[in-house]
């Protein structure tokens, strides 16, 4: 069972996340900051990252940063609310990135994509 770390700092969509994936078949965790993941990072393997941009403490572009200098081989999903941030070279160097919608479709289709490679 392929292992999916979540980091968003909302309550209700970790919930949601959490009980959409696992339906799916994945073994997920949650994290509400850069802080918890980095931590979580430090214990366990996970198989690909999701995480949101704008958290309190660090952002997700930050904790892509902190990831990349760990374990270059996780791919990692923005997923966030705001398109804009798909300029921003700095959130390049993830794989893959998903704007927040009420459907969350594009988000695991592109989890699979990843997850095939």
């Amino acid at each position: 069972m392929k292992k999916l770390l979540i980091v968003e700092d909302e309550e209700a969509l970790c919930l949601l996340y959490k009980e959409e994936l696992s339906r799916e078949g994945y073994d997920v965790t949650t994290a509400h900051d850069a802080e918890q993941a980095l931590e979580m990072l430090g214990r366990e393997h996970f198989d690909l990252i999701i995480t949101d941009i704008r958290m309190p403490g660090r952002d997700g572009v930050e904790l892509i940063t902190e990831i990349m200098g760990l374990r270059k081989d996780v791919p990692i999903i923005i997923n966030t609310a705001y398109q804009s941030y798909r300029e921003d070279f700095m959130t390049w160097a993830a794989d893959a990135y998903v704007v927040k919608s009420a459907s969350l479709d594009e988000l695991k289709a592109k989890i699979k994509e990843l997850m095939s490679r």
